[in-house]
């Protein structure tokens, strides 16, 4: 039976799935001062970085069309999916949804599925792969989506950036309240609710304090740690993520720790130094 896994840009896939047809990443559009930049496999992240830095206004995000979903959809598979970022965070989501009908009107044949991955960054990631190993198990399309909800269910998503602005000026924080100055060094630790908006767990003056106090979130937040896969994903920090990988492996097992550099959405938010963890 084949299949396809479509993931739009904000999710990181690894290097060894970027020339597999099994998967397909849908890009968004970054808007820095009038500049569009493509999230595709052009996005250079130094010179997005170094363009923000540079930019006294807040960059934008623009999600995929209906009809570029379509186009994704369209490959022959039998069985489609595609995770897409937090419907309470993006459009996406509801992009994928109508280019789904929209495809399913001319294929009925094909069996489509959306998953909302009320995460963002590498939390698409390990749903991807997730839904890649229910196909290989030779799940039925069926099992797998129930399989795959039921994992996303179970997922937890925290990070700790350098600043917040972003998401502030773009308005992804919603209701969250009490953050504080930046000129006193605090370091909100952030995470996400079950219906995929963002939240503050707690806060530590300092980022490595801050990353300590998001290990003892993880800790306290993952049950069955032996049998999941964890994901850290940074912008321009790999030695914070290793060190990141190092703090977490002396308190708990996993089944394996994955880290991947952010793409530009991610980069977007996550701003130069910031980290996300997946589990």
């Amino acid at each position: 039976m084949s299949y396809k896994i479509v993931v739009d840009s904000c999710g990181e896939i690894p290097q060894e799935y970027k020339q597999d047809e099994r998967f397909e990443s849908v890009p968004l559009i970054l808007t820095v001062e009038g500049e569009d930049i493509v999230d595709d496999e052009t996005f250079d992240q130094a010179s997005f970085l170094k363009k923000v830095a540079d930019s006294p206004n807040c960059p934008k995000s623009s999600c995929p069309s209906p009809e570029r979903y379509m186009k994704a959809y369209d490959t022959g598979a039998e069985h489609v999916y595609a995770v897409t970022l937090s419907a309470e965070l993006s459009g996406s989501y509801n992009s994928a949804l109508l280019g789904r009908d929209l495809f399913l009107e001319e294929h009925p044949e094909v069996k489509v599925h959306v998953f909302n991955s009320r995460s963002a960054s590498i939390g698409e990631t390990l749903i991807a792969l997730k839904t890649m190993e229910c196909e290989e198990a030779g799940l039925s399309f069926e099992d797998t989506v129930a399989t795959v909800e039921k994992y996303i269910e179970s997922q937890n998503t925290f990070f700790v950036l350098e600043n917040l602005e972003t998401l502030r000026k773009n308005g992804r924080l919603g209701k969250v309240k009490g953050l504080v100055a930046t000129a006193l060094k605090i370091k909100p630790v952030m995470g996400a609710t079950e219906e995929g908006n963002i939240c503050q767990l707690g806060q530590a003056r300092g980022m490595n304090k801050a990353l300590v106090k998001m290990v003892d979130f993880i800790i306290q937040k993952t049950a069955d740690s032996e049998s999941r896969v964890l994901a850290i994903s940074h912008c321009n920090c790999r030695e914070r993520a290793e060190m990141l990988k190092e703090a977490i492996q002396e308190r708990i097992k996993v089944r394996d720790i994955m880290i991947l550099d952010t793409r530009g959405v991610s980069s977007m938010y996550a701003n130069d130094g910031g980290i996300i963890v997946v589990v």
